[in-house]
């Protein structure tokens, strides 16, 4: 099994939505703002070569909205979904499986394009895609408060593309692959572990989204749940200190993966290190 980073773009988000109740003053220690409150934010997805099975986990925002919709977002360098899938030395057929861990816009949107004559389509024509219940009910039938993350283009051609699979509860659903699913950021984020030589790997998705994060009360503003999310940390981080679990970021800009350790404080980042030596 191999493990590849794929950087799918960069963006701008607000501080204190990243943060939520903590103040600026302790959060700033651990992560950086510029003077207008805004920290510069990864796009990270995972590919995982099982052997058998070339798996991608999230697939970005994509590149099918508009100037004026991405311009609120920020958008900033040069990385792209599909050019970091080639330097891996893939190529978009290769893609047998694409996990999504929810769908807000910024980790669904690659896998749908628009072709040549504006209609929308699978980017992984090949791929299956995996997608919580819990979230493709919660998705389709959005909520007032969510409503602006959850793009129809975005969402509906994966059920017409006949390729969609709908996971209704935690286990393996691809050799190697389990998931887990959450409730407190969004309904039905699910969250995968993959099984790497016996080395278990959390891709944290939004619910550590930075290493910063790692404190159970830096919770993000915009989970729906936030006392939720507390508990469903607590539990993710006592089982990755247990059996020394890497856990990838999907968010920090700076740092790829790290393990977790006990502290006087509670548990706190160990190891800092990059998806390639894992």
């Amino acid at each position: 099994m191999r493990l590849f980073n794929i950087e799918t773009g960069k963006f701008k988000a607000d501080g204190g939505t990243m943060f939520g109740v903590v103040p600026k003053g302790l959060w700033q220690r651990k992560y950086e703002a510029d003077e207008n409150n805004l920290c510069n934010i990864a796009d990270r997805a995972l590919l995982v070569d099982t052997g058998d099975r070339v798996v991608l986990i999230d697939t970005g925002i994509g590149d099918k909205q508009d100037e004026r919709y991405l311009s609120f977002h920020h958008l900033y360098g040069d990385d792209s979904l599909v050019k970091s899938i080639h330097n891996a030395g893939y190529k978009e057929e290769d893609i047998t499986d694409v996990i999504l861990t929810h769908l807000h816009w910024d980790h669904c949107g690659g896998a749908v394009l628009r072709d040549n004559n504006r209609e929308l389509k699978l980017r992984f024509n090949k791929a299956n895609i995996w997608v919580s219940k819990d979230q493709w009910e919660w998705a389709t039938s959005p909520n007032i408060r969510e409503a602006p993350a959850f793009l129809e283009e975005n969402i509906l051609p994966l059920k017409e593309s006949g390729k969609l699979i709908l996971v209704e509860k935690d286990g393996e659903i691809i050799p190697g692959i389990e998931v887990k699913i959450f409730q407190g950021h969004t309904k039905g984020l699910m969250l995968p572990i993959i099984n790497k030589d016996g080395q278990k790997v959390l891709f944290a998705g939004d619910l550590i989204p930075v290493m910063a994060n790692i404190p159970l009360v830096y919770v993000a503003s915009f989970d729906i749940l936030p006392l939720e999310t507390i508990k469903e940390k607590e539990i993710i981080l006592k089982k990755a200190v247990e059996e020394n679990w890497v856990i990838v970021l999907q968010h920090d800009q700076k740092v790829e993966a790290c393990t977790v350790k006990e502290t006087p404080k509670g548990i706190r980042e160990d190891k800092i290190l990059k998806i390639s030596e894992i």
